[in-house]
C-alpha cells in the first residue's frame, strides 16, 4: 500500500461542495440568478437614474449630464402635480373601497353554504379578465349615449338626462375607480379569506359561547387576528393602483382636460410622445421614489401592529 493511501484525505478526491465554505457555497449557486436578476431590474433603474440626470431628446439628440435640473423643472411642472394628485387620488379610492367590499366578501365566502365552492370561482372571473377588456367592456356600459348604465337611471327616475361618465372631466375619474374596484375587489376578497381562514375556529367559538354577537366577534376576535393580513394586502394594492396604465389609457387616455392623467400616462406620453428621455425618466424617478415612500409607511404601520400584538 502506497504512503499517499495511507494518509487521511490524501488520493481520494474531495467534492466541490466540500471544498468551498457553506456561505460561499450558497452565494455561487444563487450567482445565476442574482445575474439574471441585475439584467433586467437593478440596470434598468440605475440608467433611469442615470437618463433623469440629462438632457437627453431623441429630437434634439442632444445627451448632456444636466445634474438636478429635470427635477428643478418636475417640481414647477402643474401638469406633473396633477397627474401625480390623480395618482394618489385614484389609489387611495381605490384600495380603500376594494379592501373594504374584499373583506365583506371574504366574510361571506368564509362561511357554510351551499354552492360556496361555486361562488368562490365565480367571483374570480373579473380579476382573471385582462384589464384592456374590462376598459372596454366599461366603455360600452357607461357610454354617454347608448349606454346601459344611462339607460337603467333614466328609466329609474334617478337622472333626467343623460350623463357623460368618461367624458366629463367631473365624473370621469369615478368611472375609472368603479371599473377598477370591479376588476380587483375579487383578488383582495381572495386574500383576506385566506387570512380569515387562519382565525382558529375555537376561539370564534369560545366567544359565542359566552354570548358575543356577530360584530363583537369580529371586531375584537377575527379583525385584530386579520390586520398583519389586511395590511400586507392592502400594500400590495396599493403599490399597484399606484401603477395604474393600462385601464386609464385604454379608457379615457388621460382626458378629457387632463383630468385622469396618472403619473403612468404621463410618463408615456414624455417618453414616447415627445421623445424627451431625460424628462420622462424624472417623471418615472419621481414616481418609484413616490412608491417607496407608500410602501414604507405600510411596512412601518405593519411592524407596529406586530409588536402591539405581541
Amino acid at each position: 500500500m502506497s504512503a499517499a493511501a495511507t494518509l487521511p484525505g490524501i488520493g481520494r478526491p474531495r467534492s466541490l461542495g466540500k471544498a468551498l465554505p457553506g456561505a460561499l457555497w450558497a452565494l455561487l449557486l444563487l450567482t445565476p440568478a442574482f445575474v439574471s436578476l441585475a439584467s433586467v431590474s437593478f440596470y434598468p433603474i440605475v440608467n433611469g437614474l442615470y437618463l433623469s440626470l440629462t438632457n437627453t431628446s431623441l429630437i434634439t439628440q442632444e445627451q448632456d449630464f444636466t445634474g438636478f435640473a429635470n427635477y428643478v423643472e418636475l417640481w414647477g411642472d402643474p401638469q406633473f402635480w396633477n397627474a401625480w394628485w390623480h395618482t394618489m387620488w385614484f389609489t387611495a379610492a381605490s384600495t380603500v373601497l376594494e379592501t373594504v367590499i374584499g373583506l365583506g366578501m371574504a366574510l361571506i365566502l368564509c362561511e357554510t353554504f351551499k354552492g360556496r365552492g361555486l361562488v368562490r370561482a365565480a367571483m374570480l372571473v373579473p380579476w382573471a379578465m385582462p384589464t384592456v377588456v374590462t376598459s372596454k367592456m366599461f366603455g360600452w356600459l357607461f357610454d354617454g349615449q347608448n349606454g346601459i348604465v344611462n339607460y337603467i337611471l333614466l328609466h329609474a327616475g334617478l337622472i333626467d338626462q343623460n350623463i357623460n361618465w368618461y367624458g366629463s372631466p367631473d365624473t370621469a375619474m369615478i368611472t375609472i375607480i368603479m371599473a377598477d374596484v370591479w376588476k380587483t375587489t375579487p383578488f383582495m376578497a381572495l386574500l383576506l379569506l385566506t387570512g380569515l381562514q387562519t382565525v382558529p375556529n375555537s376561539l370564534i367559538e369560545a366567544a359565542r359561547m359566552d354570548g358575543a354577537k356577530g360584530w363583537i366577534t369580529f371586531w375584537y376576535i377575527r379583525l385584530p387576528l386579520l390586520m398583519p393580513t389586511l395590511l400586507i394586502a392592502g400594500l400590495f394594492r396599493a403599490l399597484d393602483a399606484f401603477r395604474v396604465f393600462d385601464l386609464v389609457y385604454v379608457l379615457t387616455g388621460g382626458g378629457p382636460a387632463d383630468s385622469t392623467e396618472t403619473l403612468s400616462t404621463l410618463s408615456y406620453k414624455v417618453l414616447f410622445s415627445t421623445l424627451q428621455f431625460g424628462y420622462g425618466s424624472a417623471v418615472s424617478t419621481a414616481m418609484f421614489a413616490t412608491e417607496g415612500i407608500i410602501a414604507l409607511v405600510f411596512c412601518l404601520y405593519l411592524i407596529r401592529q406586530i409588536r402591539r400584538a405581541q
